[in-house]
């Protein structure tokens, strides 16, 4: 009884094992980038709100910072903003990063950045 091999078709095992194994640290990296992009959609929400409700730089800052502590945003304060008078309108800009632990040395750097108009 002899088989054709080109008749088999399939994955190896070894194969299945890689396929896993690079689906498995994809969804840890994807699990700790998550947090950082919906982090980053509350500070953005944030600098808007800031920028309609503050006339003044302290006002804007103060309004911010308010915001951070319901929010529960980390990794920006209302020291961190850039806040700026184009015409009538203020402006709120914003730039930061967030490092995840990899493996030993290597990390992942998120830079972020956004203003609010």
């Amino acid at each position: 009884m002899t088989h054709n091999r080109s008749a088999q078709r399939g994955i190896s095992f070894i194969g299945l094992l890689f396929v896993g194994g690079v689906l498995a640290a994809s969804g840890v990296v994807l699990a700790q980038v998550v947090p950082t992009a919906i982090e980053y959609q509350a500070v953005l929400k944030a600098a808007k709100k800031a920028a309609q409700d503050g006339e003044t730089v302290p006002l804007v800052r103060a309004a911010f910072d308010r915001a951070v502590q319901i929010d529960n945003i980390t990794a920006i304060s209302g020291k961190d903003l850039d806040v700026t008078k184009e015409g009538d309108k203020v402006v709120v800009r914003f730039a930061y990063q967030k490092e995840i632990h990899l493996a030993g040395p290597a990390y992942l750097t998120l830079k972020y950045e956004g203003n609010s108009n």
